[in-house]
């Protein structure tokens, strides 16, 4: 099952593969021009999408190629966005807590099995098969936060425990994978009780002071940060400042940095050296987690892990507090894009791909054939459920119960407002299918009202929905 929805309320990081094709993009083959052929598509897809504020990098074999901001930083007093401007990570910020870990790992310090309740002397009894590994790939079967969650609230690091622990777990260690933020919450948690510091200096110690990340840091709002982004939301298509939590909610290692895009081009440079890990377990921390019945899911240790074109991508991002972020890396062609947003839910995913596949034509999508439709039926209620996710009525039946649960919970609101962006269903044209194990993989390209998508649907021998992609490629 593989629906690719990445997120939990109330938003660290929320992320939708979808992407929109353009053809400039898959067409320019030249370098000559590239940095205008980027401009032009920045500035078209910060007006579709509103987006006051964004700055990009795009790093080529640890040596930046490109970095640039675009728009405003702070509408209020009319900022401009730099390569230096300082916007919050969100949900990126989960690979430094991740790295974190295992620096301690390496030093013996901690155990990848060793369980948590080692460290939280009086965690629940529902804790007491969960490890570190099950927290840092989102197989421990916590949550995130909960509805009633007071995020205007100042918590000790024990209070947000104690909070973590009074909600069931979702399903049993190594389960299931599902995001958690309260997961990598209590990773911080842990990180500072075995080091004896607060988990943002160690990161600080460690990390971005070894790397010359000069601006990365824990979120601060009461210390002065130069070139510090302001955040923003749209209500009801009016841009609002973001909204504000208490200090502590920003100092957890669920995703609470203030990074740059010259701070990421400097992280990805020492990725492919051994400053801060060995290779070895960069290698372990992008390997996809197994789970309890041997199957696989694709995300590593804060990385997602995936391809393109045969290609080998990590990727991650984030939103918080009226911000989004995302890095993608192409490891085995050395490309990384990062691009960084004060506009909470903008689609930063889709821009990064396609600011890589403007360099790179070759990692855009491939040319694609219709072929012969043996099933029209099973194409009509693919039609007739992506009109339907569009239109908020999707039949939640039509899934196996564990995407069901998935795509139809809280935490994929974000996804039904993206469907709704969608619009009209146009052609449903078939492109590829298989069958594998008894279930049918179909995909089809799809045709919406504003830009074309593939949907990518695997059906079981009941005819249920047991995998359900929306991407460009």
């Amino acid at each position: 099952m593989s629906f690719k929805l990445f997120g939990t309320l109330p938003g660290r990081q929320i992320a939708v593969r979808v992407g929109i094709f353009l053809l400039f993009v898959t067409t320019c083959a030249a370098q000559e021009g590239i940095p205008a052929k980027i401009d032009e598509y920045i500035n078209l897809e910060m007006q579709k999408q509103r987006i006051p504020g964004l700055s990009i990098a795009v790093i080529k074999a640890g040596e930046i190629a490109l970095a640039k901001g675009y728009g405003t930083a702070n509408v209020e007093h009319q900022v401009p966005v730099k390569p230096e401007t300082i916007f919050q990570s969100g949900s990126v910020g989960k690979q430094f807590t991740a790295t974190a870990a295992m620096i301690l790992v390496e030093e013996g310090k901690i155990k990848l099995d060793d369980r948590i309740n080692k460290y939280f002397t009086d965690a629940p009894e529902s804790w007491k098969d969960i490890t570190v590994r099950h927290l840092l790939t989102h197989t421990s079967g916590m949550t995130g936060y909960p509805r009633d969650f007071d995020f205007r609230r100042d918590y000790t690091e024990d209070e947000l425990l104690k909070r973590a622990a009074l909600i069931p777990l979702a399903f049993q260690p190594g389960e299931k994978w599902s995001y958690s933020n309260l997961g990598y919450l209590t990773l911080g948690v842990l990180i500072s009780k075995v080091t004896g510091k607060f988990y943002g200096d160690f990161i600080q110690e460690r990390i971005f002071k070894p790397l010359d990340m000069k601006t990365a840091r824990i979120i601060s709002e009461a210390d002065i940060v130069p070139n510090r982004a302001a955040g923003y939301r749209l209500v009801n298509g009016e841009l609002k400042n973001q909204e504000w939590v208490s200090p502590t909610l920003n100092t957890t290692g669920d995703g609470a940095l203030y990074l740059t895009a010259i701070d990421m081009a400097k992280w990805d440079a020492a990725l492919y050296g051994e400053k801060v890990l060995k290779k070895s377990t960069l290698e372990q921390m992008w390997t996809a987690v197994k789970l309890n019945n041997g199957q696989t899911h694709p995300y590593g240790f804060g990385w997602r892990l995936g391809e393109a074109r045969g290609r080998r991508i990590v990727d991650h991002g984030g939103a918080w507090q009226g911000f989004t972020s995302y890095i993608r890396r192409y490891v085995d062609d050395k490309l990384t894009v990062v691009v960084f947003s004060n506009l909470a839910r903008a689609n930063l995913e889709n821009i990064a791909r396609s600011i890589a596949w403007i360099y790179n034509p070759e990692l855009g999508p491939l040319s694609v054939k219709v072929i012969e439709d043996n099933e029209p039926k099973v194409t009509a209620m693919v039609k007739e459920l992506l009109q339907n996710l569009t239109l908020g009525t999707a039949d939640s039946n039509l899934f196996v119960p564990e995407l069901r649960n998935q795509l139809f919970s809280e935490a994929a609101r974000p996804a039904h407002t993206f469907f709704k962006s969608l619009g009209t269903v146009g052609l449903v044209e078939l492109v590829e299918r298989n069958e594998e194990g008894g279930s049918r993989l179909l995909r089809y390209r799809v045709t919406f009202k504003e830009r074309i998508l593939f949907c990518r649907i695997r059906l079981t021998k009941e005819d249920k929905i047991a995998e359900f992609q929306l991407q460009p490629e």
